[in-house]
């Protein structure tokens, strides 16, 4: 019995904490900043251009600027000196191990956003195919569903940890990490029915009168719709304290063999997207992907390793895959 109870009473305890946290980061945005001396010359610029006022009076009413007339923490987060960045790698293949590039973006948060979205608009390449009598052009990523990605990061983080907003550029995918899983209460279907409960309120207000979000709850299902005729959609993956999105490459699949010139079937699209975050895959997962038999994976596997798109590695039931490289891929 004695047991029981401290077992409710540390359970109580540990949920009157995070209750405690929870309030804390709900007014994290209201409280008064600890710097003060502060400049505006980025969000001025981006007030400017989207013709919305930005004076003493529009500050107070935004919540920037306390009842005191002193800067509150949303103040500091729209400020030339704000503390959050956002970091940025790219990577050559799939996989984190050779960089190609990196950079950390800072200053005020609507400069970070369009410096992040400019810079990843570099490699958010154009592809022309032909269909029929058509030529068909497509972006890797939709302009839209980057851009959302965008906003919910910097909307819905969590800024009482100083901990940057992480953006991964891969060949086949963009995936967005932030501070702050889910809000207490909402589960990962709410999440993609467009339900929201902003973790900043007041900021998330700052980008509505901008006219950067046109209504809460929206962001999520206009990046589903914008892959709605796509093949591989938007993946989330959410835990205690981060928020991710990845993005797939849209023509990551539109590639053309060296060899034979012909593009892959639908089988084998699938099993080369097996190497998706894994360097190395096996006859099994194989079966799985294409919901096939053991033979039909392995006719294959053979046919790509005959195309030299994959090697095998090892030998007997040990036999696994790895991915080549083919210089003349399109």
């Amino acid at each position: 019995m004695r047991m029981f109870e401290d077992a409710i009473t540390e359970f109580k305890s540990k949920y009157t904490e995070e209750m405690i946290k929870d309030r804390e980061r709900d007014a994290f945005e209201n409280m008064c900043a600890l710097q003060q001396e502060l400049t505006f010359y980025e969000t001025e610029q981006e007030f400017a251009r989207r013709s919305v006022d930005f004076t003493e009076t529009q500050k107070k009413s935004l919540k920037m600027i306390n009842a005191e007339g002193a800067y509150t923490n949303l103040g500091l987060l729209f400020s030339d000196q704000c503390m959050h960045t956002i970091k940025l790698a790219v990577f050559e293949g799939a996989t984190k191990v050779v960089f190609k590039d990196r950079r950390e973006f800072q200053g005020s948060l609507l400069k970070q956003l369009r410096d992040t979205y400019e810079y990843i608009d570099r490699y958010n390449r154009l592809h022309a195919e032909i269909e029929s009598l058509y030529r068909i052009e497509k972006k890797d990523y939709p302009e839209e569903a980057l851009r959302e990605v965008l906003l919910n990061a910097l909307v819905h983080r969590d800024y009482s940890f100083r901990d940057s907003t992480l953006i991964s550029i891969f060949d086949d995918r963009v995936e967005v990490a932030s501070i702050g899983g889910l809000l207490r209460g909402l589960s990962y279907g709410d999440i993609l029915l467009g339900i929201s409960a902003a973790r900043n309120p007041c900021l998330a207000n700052v980008f509505y009168r901008l006219r950067l979000i046109e209504a809460y709850g929206t962001g999520m299902p206009r990046i589903m719709h914008s892959y709605e005729q796509e093949r591989r959609k938007p993946k989330i993956q959410v835990s205690d304290h981060v928020f991710k999105i990845t993005l797939p490459n849209r023509n990551a699949d539109s590639v053309i063999v060296r060899e034979s010139g012909a593009t892959l079937s639908e089988n084998e699209k699938a099993i080369m997207q097996l190497f998706e975050g894994q360097e190395k895959i096996t006859r099994k997962e194989v079966e799985t992907a294409v919901e096939g038999s053991q033979a039909m994976a392995v006719r294959l596997l053979k046919r790509l390793v005959e195309r030299k798109l994959i090697r095998p590695v090892g030998g007997g039931k040990n036999t696994k895959y790895v991915k080549e490289e083919p210089s003349n891929y399109e």
